[in-house]
């Protein structure tokens, strides 16, 4: 699967954070698992495994707003990966540009680029 040994915790998961190859900004963060990996590497776009759901998605698979693959980068540890990514559309689906549009004194500082409640029904 991988010419470098990854360390995935006991659940079979690694933190998985999505940078837009272009600008640098910080899209999101998910987890992975070994088939998540396998089929972003095989399909050239970013799959995750959704926590809440159980389940191995391919990011914009109902909307459309797909991730394609620039290149994934390793931590030291081996313990994280990044996905350096050519964004469609928002990544977050809240409609705003990346999962990070938010202060923690809650102003809103990113870019809402899309009504979620037209994309997902």
């Amino acid at each position: 699967m991988s010419d470098i040994d990854l360390a995935f915790d006991e659940n079979e998961r690694l933190p998985a954070v999505a940078q837009d190859a272009d600008s640098g900004e910080v899209l999101m963060l998910a987890y992975v698992t070994p088939e998540a990996v396998e089929r972003t590497r095989e399909t050239g776009l970013a799959h995750y495994y959704s926590r809440s759901r159980e389940e191995l998605w391919k990011k914009g698979g109902s909307s459309g707003h797909v991730q394609e693959i620039e290149e994934i980068r390793v931590d030291c540890d081996g313990d994280a990966l990044l996905y350096l990514v050519d964004q469609t559309g928002g990544a977050c689906h809240t409609g705003y540009e990346s999962c990070f549009y938010r202060t923690i004194d809650g102003e809103t500082v990113g870019e809402q680029v899309f009504d979620p409640d037209e994309v997902y029904e």
